[in-house]
């Protein structure tokens, strides 16, 4: 889901219910509007109100678990891959290729994922990307080392566990990049915010102030949906998962 055209929708749906209402008010019979319609309305849109309230809570909720927990998993990978360098460093100078091409794929890996212009697009497969290939290619050169003594022996496992971990991690990462924002939950909430909208303009006065305000409504309503679905995609858009975790690794590796 775009997050910007679906922002769009929510503003349009919202802001369209309010002059829907508005024009309602000036066709329904007079009757429809008395008194005790009023009160029955308000009552049956704070029902939908509360409903609306909850919904966009657990719609928040899941985006922002979402997010954090790929900013972890992010923050993770980098301790591992700092880790692993600092294990193939106390093995030996055997390892100074290895450590290399560990830097180089950590710098690619770092240009797919954070790309430095808008016009690359983000690569997280694994497979296209060629993470897997490399990754796999990585420890197949730390299994071939050979060890000397008990303790390169006990390095070299350590490498190859690290080596595993980072091949889960990236898998991991790619399963958390699927949206966790449910469609119907976001149809719903439409629906929701537009019968509220159109309740708003229904018993509202028809003047220029009360206008700017619903619009404003309408425009907050959007922008808060347009946030929650940014942090739904934790590497594209303007809320993004930071580098700088990954980008410290990268600077710190084959030292």
């Amino acid at each position: 889901m775009n997050p910007t055209i679906v922002g769009i929708i929510v503003f349009t749906c919202t802001f369209g219910g309010a002059l829907l209402g508005m024009w309602l008010s000036t066709t329904l019979p007079e009757h429809h509007l008395d008194a005790e319609s009023r009160d029955t309305v308000k009552v049956g849109i704070g029902l939908i109100a509360t409903m609306t309230a909850l919904v966009l809570g657990l719609v928040t909720a899941s985006a922002k678990n979402s997010f954090d927990a790929m900013d972890s998993a992010v923050k993770k990978t980098a301790i591992d891959v700092l880790t692993l360098d600092r294990v193939l460093a106390r093995y030996g100078p055997d390892t100074g290729e290895i450590r290399k091409g560990l830097q180089r794929g950590v710098g690619a890996r770092i240009d797919m994922i954070w790309p430095q212009t808008s016009s690359k697009p983000t690569n997280l497969d694994p497979v296209r990307s060629g993470a897997v290939m490399e990754t796999e290619g990585l420890a197949d050169v730390i299994r071939a080392l050979k060890p000397r003594d008990d303790s390169q022996r006990a390095l070299q496992s350590r490498a190859l566990d690290l080596t595993e971990t980072l091949l889960q991690a990236r898998w991991l990462i790619l399963a958390g990049t699927e949206s966790s924002v449910p469609v119907p939950f976001l149809v719903i909430l439409l629906f929701w915010l537009t019968i509220t909208f159109a309740s708003f303009g229904l018993f509202a006065p028809r003047n220029a102030t009360v206008l700017a305000v619903l619009f404003v409504c309408a425009l907050s309503v959007a922008s808060a949906v347009f946030l929650v679905l940014e942090m739904d995609t934790p590497f594209d858009g303007l809320l993004k998962v930071s580098a700088d975790p990954v980008r410290y690794a990268y600077a710190h590796l084959n030292q």
